[in-house]
């Protein structure tokens, strides 16, 4: 019997095998091309959004609905400026905290004042009233541990980190703050489950000895005091050394890598974590669809059996220079390969 996409998801989510394997996939810009219009006047209006991700939900028939816009904007909030491009996520302009002192004085918004994060609730409760309660709309926020990467600069921070301990959990005590609240908004306003962004607790960025004793304690603070799934995302970072650190956040899924083995992390995480990727969204810019198939069928080949896994790619936003043509032979190869029972005989 043919499932919706909630309950697809929730199936994967609970470690059963649904109709298929749930699809995500992650636009955050492929909206303003359906529109016609450029990134920058796409992400002011939150009617823009919702009624981009309409269509590209009818295109491309993916099973979720996604509220995020670009990393940037939390920081935005803050006072932060932002950068746009043309074809590409805008960046985060100068740092918010110019030196590690400004920790002590530096406050998060309100975010009823603030018309960056009104405008994602906008876009969640559009969403929410497209899907009808058949397709999950997925919030986003940045972890506390890695927001001051981008409110301090990389150096900076990873200087508070090792060189001044108060400073730096007097920022994380603001940080863990906000992230609760801003994921408690967007969940009011019918969120179904919350992407906690952490690239910075992946081992790519720092040693599994530091994260433990600050991120993923972090992580289990914040997570703990969300309502509904959580997935930790590393953002193309590494994270299977340390999947059990993962799992003790009480995430319900993980965003894995493509420089990881799905079927290593599934013989890990079986039955405690699903799986969430791991596409390359880099070189998914030049494949042809028979590059495309047997990509989709390796990854279901090695995660897909006894459900626990979404189907995606492995940054939690796939690039502005992805084509059409692509992504529309990742939702042929998907219903084609990723029925259940899988033919794992042939894959």
């Amino acid at each position: 019997m043919k499932m919706t996409s909630m309950e697809r998801t929730v199936a994967a989510l609970n470690h059963e095998e649904p109709d298929r394997v749930p699809l995500f996939l992650l636009l955050t810009m492929h909206g303003a091309k359906e529109l016609g219009i450029p990134l920058k006047t796409y992400y002011s209006d939150a009617r823009y959004v919702i009624e981009g991700q309409k269509r590209l939900h009818r295109k491309y028939g993916g099973d979720c609905l996604y509220s995020f816009l670009y990393a940037a904007i939390e920081p935005e909030s803050w006072g932060a400026d932002v950068i746009f491009i043309d074809d590409g996520p805008p960046n985060c302009g100068p740092p918010i905290i110019k030196c590690p002192e400004d920790i002590d004085t530096v406050e998060p918004p309100d975010i009823a004042d603030s018309v960056a994060l009104q405008r994602i609730l906008s876009i969640t409760e559009g969403l929410v009233k497209y899907s009808n309660g058949e397709v999950p709309v997925i919030g986003v926020v940045l972890s506390p541990f890695s927001a001051p990467v981008m409110q301090m600069g990389f150096e900076a921070y990873l200087d508070t980190i090792f060189e001044d301990p108060t400073l730096f959990w007097k920022l994380m005590e603001k940080n863990k703050k906000f992230c609760i609240t801003w994921a408690k908004a967007q969940k009011e306003r019918g969120a179904d489950a919350i992407t906690y962004f952490d690239p910075l607790s992946s081992v790519t960025c720092i040693p599994p000895d530091i994260s433990r004793e600050t991120g993923f304690k972090i992580a289990r603070d914040v997570i703990k005091e969300i309502d509904g799934p959580v997935a930790v995302h590393l953002a193309s970072g590494l994270g299977l050394p340390i999947a059990e650190d993962i799992i003790s956040t009480g995430a319900a899924a993980v965003g894995v890598s493509t420089f990881e083995d799905l079927a290593e992390y599934k013989k890990i995480c079986k039955g405690r974590l699903t799986l969430i990727g791991n596409l390359n969204g880099i070189e998914m810019v030049h494949w042809d669809a028979n590059k495309v198939e047997a990509e989709v069928k390796e990854a279901i080949f090695k995660a897909g059996e006894g459900g626990g896994f979404i189907l995606s790619d492995n940054h939690g936003e796939i690039p502005w220079q992805v084509p059409d043509d692509v992504l529309l032979s990742i939702k042929h190869s998907t219903e084609k390969w990723g029925r259940y029972p899988l033919r794992m005989e042939i894959l």
